[in-house]
């Protein structure tokens, strides 16, 4: 009796995983899509690190639009430079800005597919509702070519991309 009792609660607790794991991907990401209050997490990442807001040299505005374009579409960065990238939802519905590598970003697109509700609180990322903007602080300390992207489901695929060059120090 009592191994067919085990035999159960294990099976019940596989049928449970999938919902188990989708909820816990699905907090990964935090509770929001918006920035805490805090000092900034700094992870060194492929395209650069988190930067204090106070440090931007410059300010870069993106526009997001609901006809699933990011404008501008590319930006030129030197290597060692901390931009404030600016993201302005123009649109009606919610976009996003995820910095990353381009294989990065679409492991990324995939898994938001599979978990739309999946909430972002990463400093390489602004969660931006329509009509309000939100603003990365990034320090490109690595040259390279690296990608932004809305990876809101299905934003991601229509197009919503753009390019980063960052150029070696001279």
């Amino acid at each position: 009796m009592k191994h067919t009792s085990s035999r159960r609660h294990f099976q019940l607790s596989l049928l449970a995983l999938p919902w188990a794991l989708g909820t816990t991907l699905a907090q990964a990401h935090g509770d929001t899509h918006g920035k805490t209050a805090g000092p900034v997490v700094k992870e060194q990442k492929p395209w650069g690190i988190a930067a204090e807001p106070g440090k931007a040299q410059r300010t870069l505005e993106i526009l997001m639009t609901d006809d699933m374009k990011l404008s501008p579409s590319h930006l030129n960065v030197r290597e060692g430079e901390t931009l404030r990238l600016r993201a302005i939802n123009k649109g009606k519905v919610m976009h996003e800005i995820v910095i990353g590598t381009s294989a990065e970003l679409a492991e990324h697109a995939e898994m938001m597919k599979k978990f739309p509700a999946m909430e972002h609180d990463e400093p390489y990322m602004a969660h931006v509702p329509p009509g309000k903007r939100g603003d990365i602080v990034w320090t490109f300390n690595r040259p390279g070519d690296f990608e932004f992207a809305c990876l809101i489901a299905g934003h991601f695929e229509a197009g919503m991309r753009g390019t980063i060059r960052v150029a070696p120090k001279a």
